[in-house]
């Protein structure tokens, strides 16, 4: 699951309609995906709290963190956080999910880890079209910072706790998904730099690139909220604007200098 446009809602509303159907649900909802549906700006757990209604609230909780699956299943180390709407379910998906090789962290800030998760996508995206151009380390590593700080801007339109963003479901994951080929967000990126149109960077790689949706809901926030944020904008622009790749660099590296402030 991603970003949710309005035809993946429809989707997402029959399968809990489908759950719904055969008596409700009773157990826990862990949710190990990364987005912010388009127009309503809700992330992930306030999207199925939404479905199922407030009575679900104590039983909907995410995984999120540095974890690509191809390592996480060769049993190498990682540690991701867990957070919930409740902080004791939290900790129950703590218990459920650490094994001597994954290590689940509880956190109660669940807005700020569903937050992080879904826009460290937009990032990488960026950081990909930079390796793709040619660019270097230093590159990467500006966007990866000032692409940090853009999170941590657009965080409060979501009630974030700007802490959590510093952590493993923000600077941790961001780092995972900015600097590994593992990463389809990444690779998307690198592929449009490389000439692919983002249709055929899609279907090359086989599988939802989340921060191509993300990307959308991201800027309606930011706009809505009057914030900043020239790197998603950018990406936005290549994205789904035809804009050059190169030329976007240009227009984020002639922008107007300002103080930095973290």
């Amino acid at each position: 699951m991603c970003s949710l446009n309005l035809s993946l809602r429809k989707e997402f509303d029959l399968f809990f309609e489908q759950v719904l159907s055969f008596g409700g649900f009773r157990g826990l909802i862990v949710i190990t995906s990364k987005g912010i549906e388009q127009n309503s700006g809700l992330l992930l757990p306030e999207v199925v709290l939404d479905v199922l209604g407030e009575d679900s609230r104590y039983q909907i909780g995410c995984l999120s963190g540095p974890s690509h699956a191809e390592e996480v299943v060769q049993h190498l180390p990682s540690s991701v956080v867990a957070a919930a709407f409740d902080p004791s379910i939290a900790f129950k998906i703590c218990e459920l999910f650490n094994t001597p090789y994954f290590r689940v962290y509880p956190n109660k800030d669940l807005s700020g880890v569903a937050f992080g998760g879904a826009m460290k996508n937009i990032i990488a995206i960026a950081c990909g079209i930079s390796d793709g151009l040619g660019f270097g380390d230093n590159t990467k590593a500006a966007l990866m910072t000032r692409g940090l700080h853009e999170i941590r801007k657009l965080s409060i339109t979501k009630g974030c706790q700007a802490e959590t963003l510093n952590g493993l479901a923000g600077l941790g994951d961001l780092c995972v998904t900015c600097l590994s080929k593992l990463s389809r967000n990444y690779t998307f990126g690198r592929l449009i730099a490389e000439g692919l149109s983002p249709e055929a960077a899609r279907e090359k790689i086989g599988m939802v690139v989340e921060g191509a949706y993300t990307a959308i809901s991201a800027l309606q926030l930011a706009e809505k909220a009057h914030i900043e944020v020239p790197i998603t904008r950018a990406v936005y622009a290549i994205l789904y604007e035809e804009m050059n790749p190169r030329d976007a660099v240009k227009t984020l590296l002639q922008r107007a200098i300002k103080e930095e402030h973290l």
